[in-house]
């Protein structure tokens, strides 16, 4: 009884601090629950499991620390980690990854959940504005897994634990915005126009590129190196990402308020559009 009393306390804490609807209370409640579904469905029956979100990342991680790190001799001068050193390089290039596929992964499953469901959006009274944010939660919660090992290389070649780690979340704010915002745009487009994910694809790997994710945002030209970080906020989250997990001081607070803001502002775009047009979802499909 004991355990179930301190979850009823929790709870009540929660909403206390957050004073939402009951309706509301609901919504997230089956959102928890379809989140936790898609998990499941999406590895059962296979012998690893949920160890595949981290396999996959692992395996990014050894090919970009390979190509950049080995053949082409990329080498970083970080103040809290030895210099002239692969691994380090492959540490960097993992942090600086991890944000990012996180959103290019839920970013382009969540704009075909609309039209992956025409039952939901046909038959059934159903909260269509939970259908994007599932592939985009789950995504993130498969990231954690990457993150943890992370973090364990870090403290087992440092010998540190950086307290900026607890400031992480606010990394997570811009990057979950700025995916949910795009999703709900992609994903309300898609239901219309169904060349969206394929031009979606090409769009990330272009974007992708013109990130400084597996290269030091050092190497880009100086005259465009501040409007890449002010247009661009997945380079002000790879940047946050490495700051708080690596360098244990975040030199990034102005490309971190400028992300948020124009994440939030996509965010709120791309919710007003998925409104507009969600009324003509069930005629199409």
């Amino acid at each position: 009884m004991k355990p179930l009393k301190a979850l009823w306390r929790q709870k009540s804490l929660i909403k206390r601090w957050l004073p939402l609807s009951d309706p509301q209370w609901a919504k997230l409640n089956l959102l928890k629950i379809l989140v936790q579904r898609d998990l499941e469905a999406r590895y059962k029956g296979s012998v690893l499991g949920k160890l595949w979100p981290l396999l996959h990342q692992l395996a990014q991680l050894l090919i970009y620390t390979y190509v950049f790190g080995i053949v082409l001799q990329v080498r970083l001068n970080l103040e809290s980690l030895p210099e002239d050193d692969s691994f380090v390089f492959g540490l960097w290039l993992f942090a600086g990854l991890l944000p990012w596929l996180a959103f290019s992964e839920g970013l382009q499953e969540a704009s075909t959940a609309v039209i992956a469901q025409p039952n939901l959006v046909k038959k059934v009274v159903f909260p269509l504005t939970l259908l994007p944010l599932i592939p985009l939660l789950t995504s993130f919660i498969e990231s954690t897994f990457g993150l943890m090992a992370l973090i364990t290389f870090v403290v087992l070649f440092t010998q540190k634990l950086h307290p900026t780690l607890l400031l992480l979340p606010l990394a997570w704010l811009p990057q979950l915005c700025l995916t949910a915002g795009l999703s709900f745009l992609t994903a309300g487009l898609t239901v219309f126009l169904r060349d969206i994910p394929q031009t979606l694809g090409v769009l990330l790997n272009l974007w992708f590129y013109a990130t400084p994710l597996i290269y030091p945002a050092t190497l880009i030209p100086q005259p465009f190196q501040a409007w890449v970080f002010w247009l661009n906020p997945m380079a002000a989250v790879g940047e946050l990402y490495r700051d708080m997990i690596l360098n244990g001081t975040v030199t990034h607070w102005s490309e971190w308020a400028v992300a948020t803001a124009v994440s939030v502002l996509i965010l709120l775009g791309g919710y007003w559009c998925y409104r507009k047009l969600r009324p003509a979802f069930a005629d199409v499909l």
